[in-house]
């Protein structure tokens, strides 16, 4: 008895632990979607740009920076696509704003850097208050002759170019040429060389587009001289057309 006893009981226990394994149920594998990460757990893009100096005048010089994280597309305004971080100079005539977006697999993200432009300063052109006479007197200058000639020398045309410029650009004014002599030889010679000196002095002005009609001459001979003393540099102011305006 005690023998078939010991027998049986290890013989139902092992049927007991069979039939129990048996009923257990079988553990699926998990699917690929129910293993990924949540969508909540994909970082979003980071983005920062930067704009150094961000006040200019126009035609300044401006550095844009910019960096960003988790991103596969990057763009600024203005500039295109960029790299995921960068520096770039950009001179912007207006005032503008660079605008970077971010894009990647957790959303776009975007950053701005504003550059205020400021306009060029306005330059205040002071107006002449001089009066017609006295820029003429400061525009106008006379011609100068050597001795007993009425030929005219290159600086003296130099001047007459400049008289003739700003003759034509005043088409209102008439002016009156004084031809001078010095202190040497008769009334009546130097009268004559006045005439010419005068007459030439005009023809100058004429060939530089000045109107005939609005020039008048007048030969003073040596009556009415500059300087009174007998030297060589007393003369040579003497020796001259000079311009007045015709009234």
């Amino acid at each position: 008895m005690n023998v078939r006893f010991r027998i049986l009981v290890p013989a139902v226990l092992l049927v007991a632990l069979v039939a129990v394994a048996g009923c257990k149920k079988k553990v699926e594998p998990l699917s690929p979607a129910e293993t990924a990460p949540p969508a909540s757990a994909v970082q979003a893009p980071a983005a920062q740009i930067t704009a150094t100096p961000s006040v200019v005048s126009a035609g300044d010089q401006v550095v844009l920076s910019w960096r960003t994280a988790d991103a596969t597309n990057i763009s600024i305004d203005g500039l295109g696509d960029v790299p995921s971080s960068g520096v770039k100079t950009v001179t912007p005539t207006e005032s503008t704003s660079y605008h970077l977006v971010a894009r990647g697999p957790g959303g776009t993200t975007d950053a701005t850097a504003r550059v205020t432009v400021n306009p060029p300063p306005v330059v205040n052109v002071p107006t002449s208050t001089m009066s017609l006479e006295d820029e003429f007197k400061a525009k106008v200058q006379d011609a100068f002759f050597d001795y007993d000639t009425y030929d005219i020398r290159s600086d003296a045309q130099a001047v007459l170019s400049r008289d003739a410029s700003f003759l034509v650009s005043h088409p209102d004014i008439k002016v009156v040429i004084g031809g001078y002599c010095d202190e040497r030889g008769s009334n009546e010679y130097n009268l004559a060389l006045g005439q010419n000196r005068a007459d030439a002095a005009k023809n100058a002005l004429a060939t530089a587009g000045v109107a005939a009609n609005r020039i008048r001459v007048v030969s003073y001979g040596k009556e009415k001289p500059f300087c009174s003393e007998s030297t060589e540099e007393c003369w040579q102011q003497n020796r001259r057309a000079g311009f007045t305006l015709d009234r």
